[in-house]
């Protein structure tokens, strides 16, 4: 509160000639706690503050008081109310301004301020979680008189009670806490008063002020308005084929927490089971077709309370299995057989019945494989059909083939080869060139034994001479040796071959002929047998 030069200077000498004089500053009382509520009536307590608004603050008592107020509202309707707006304010200090010697001095004081307002208000959103408003008041202020704290005398009483008609207009910011309680977390209002002249001031006008509100607003009547039951439906998955499930999920909003939600569910196509938000359709046995779920909750009798949603689902015609062939090996000797393997499945998972039918060969069947045995098949191709059934009828077939080789021709034995053995010299003793030795005889005990273990087997015996001998030389050394197995070994005349070799020095040349063999007589020449000498 603010106070003339003339008026703060005739202050301020009384107040400087009082001992008891102190000047301090006090705190703003604290808000108030109120409560509100939703319905048809509202009562709002809370805290406000007062705040100059011009340059100019003669005569304007009600800048910066604090206080209370209280206001109660009827509401016609979510939007409509009529307003009785009641305010206490309490005058704690005063400003007293001057100029030169007359410097501004603040100084406690005692007053009070009364408002009395009424009119209307508009809210917006009521019945959300935030609900602002705006409202115009009209109505009067009664200020008592105000005094400065310890000091005496007329000067000491600078403002005197006084009426005056007041104005107010500006809104609010309603935070919903529970059904019937509200936090007015801000009401800001410019405020307009006439306080008249007094002898101190002269001067009269309009004050232009701010009040600053904020509290808590009980509500009381009526009943919660809500929003009507809203439910959306969603079915998984979309499109299915005869026998496949369908899962369907119904998502409401706007429930009422104190009351019990109803489901139910109807379909045009298959049979639905479920009473909650959740159901299931089964598909077996139903056409192929569009088909349409309908899902309805309630919380009660009223049509706000009842809620509707619907599905749509496509069922498909069952698809035919599918099935691949193959043959492994697919090229066999006649005789052999092929392992014939048939893949399939069914995209509804349907049993699945197979069966293989072949031009040629017999075929032998388990299962999804087959064997494919050629005993008898002419060679050339086998055309091989695997076929495959579900339990609906419905089939798919594939081909291979199997290429049948004539029979390999059989081998042909290897004709028996000559093997030379052990050859004997006659260099050692020049008297008796053509006599068998001691060594030469160890050679052929193991040719007569080579010749038991073969039976049917000859021996060619070679016999040579060197340059300075007569052929002859040769003939008797063969001779020799035959008569050496024959009369010591008892190997069989008949088995054994002379021949006479060339001039390629004092030897004899044993040579195994095997049955079937032809010896290559390699310039030899046959020896007359029927002679034998030692």
């Amino acid at each position: 509160m603010n106070l003339s030069a003339r008026t703060s200077f005739t202050l301020a000498i009384a107040l400087l000639t009082t001992p008891a004089f102190i000047v301090r500053a006090q705190d703003a009382p604290k808000p108030l706690k109120a409560a509100t509520g939703e319905g048809r009536t509202e009562l709002f307590l809370g805290y406000s503050r007062f705040g100059g608004g011009s340059s100019s603050t003669s005569l304007n008592r009600m800048v910066g008081l604090n206080g209370g107020s209280a206001a109660f509202a009827y509401n016609f309707n979510r939007s409509f109310a009529v307003v009785a707006d009641f305010g206490g304010y309490d005058d704690s200090q005063l400003l007293l301004t001057g100029t030169g010697l007359n410097q501004p001095l603040l100084v406690n004081s005692s007053g009070t301020a009364y408002s009395y307002l009424f009119g209307p208000r508009v809210s917006f959103h009521r019945g959300s979680r935030i609900s602002p408003f705006a409202q115009v008041l009209a109505g009067g202020v009664h200020a008592s008189a105000v005094t400065v704290t310890n000091c005496a005398g007329t000067a000491c009483t600078p403002l005197p009670v006084q009426n005056t008609f007041a104005l107010t207009a500006g809104g609010g910011l309603d935070f919903r806490l529970t059904h019937h309680i509200f936090l007015r977390a801000v009401q800001a209002e410019y405020m307009m008063t006439r306080f008249g002249s007094t002898p101190n001031n002269p001067t009269s006008g309009n004050q232009n002020d701010y009040r600053l509100s904020s509290g808590l607003v009980f509500r009381f009547g009526g009943s919660e308005a809500r929003l009507p039951l809203e439910l959306a439906c969603s079915i998984q998955p979309g499109t299915v084929f005869p026998g496949d499930p369908l899962a369907i999920t119904a998502t409401p909003s706007h429930l009422n927490p104190h009351r019990t939600a109803v489901y139910s569910w109807t379909t045009s196509g298959g049979a639905i089971s479920g009473s909650g938000a959740m159901a299931t359709v089964s598909t077996m046995g139903i056409a192929a077709g569009n088909y349409t779920v309908t899902g309805t909750v309630s919380e009660g009798p009223r049509t706000e309370q009842k809620a509707q949603c619907s599905a749509s689902f496509t069922v498909q015609s069952s698809a035919p299995p599918t099935i691949s062939c193959s043959a492994n090996p697919s090229t066999v000797q006649s005789g052999t057989s092929s392992a014939i393997t048939a893949q399939a499945s069914s995209p509804q998972h349907h049993a699945l019945t197979y069966s293989f039918v072949s031009t040629a060969g017999r075929m032998t069947s388990a299962t999804s494989t087959a064997v494919l045995n050629t005993e008898g098949v002419a060679p050339g191709p086998i055309a091989i059909t695997c076929t495959v059934v579900d339990d609906l009828g419905k089939s798919a077939s594939a081909d291979t083939s199997v290429t049948v080789l004539a029979p390999a021709p059989l081998p042909v034995a290897a004709l028996p080869q000559t093997r030379d053995l052990c050859s004997l010299s006659f260099e050692r003793d020049r008297k008796r060139p053509a006599r068998v030795d001691n060594e030469a005889k160890a050679c052929l005990d193991d040719i007569a034994l080579q010749m038991q273990r073969e039976p049917e087997g000859r021996i060619a015996i070679v016999g040579s001479y060197s340059d300075d001998e007569k052929p002859a030389m040769g003939a008797q050394r063969a001779t020799n040796v035959r008569l050496y197995l024959v009369n010591e070994k008892g190997i069989d005349s008949q088995r054994v071959d002379l021949r006479l070799g060339t001039a390629s020095g004092r030897t004899v040349k044993d040579v195994f002929v095997p049955n079937g063999a032809t010896f290559n007589n390699d310039g030899s020449t046959m020896i007359d047998t029927t002679i034998d000498r030692h």
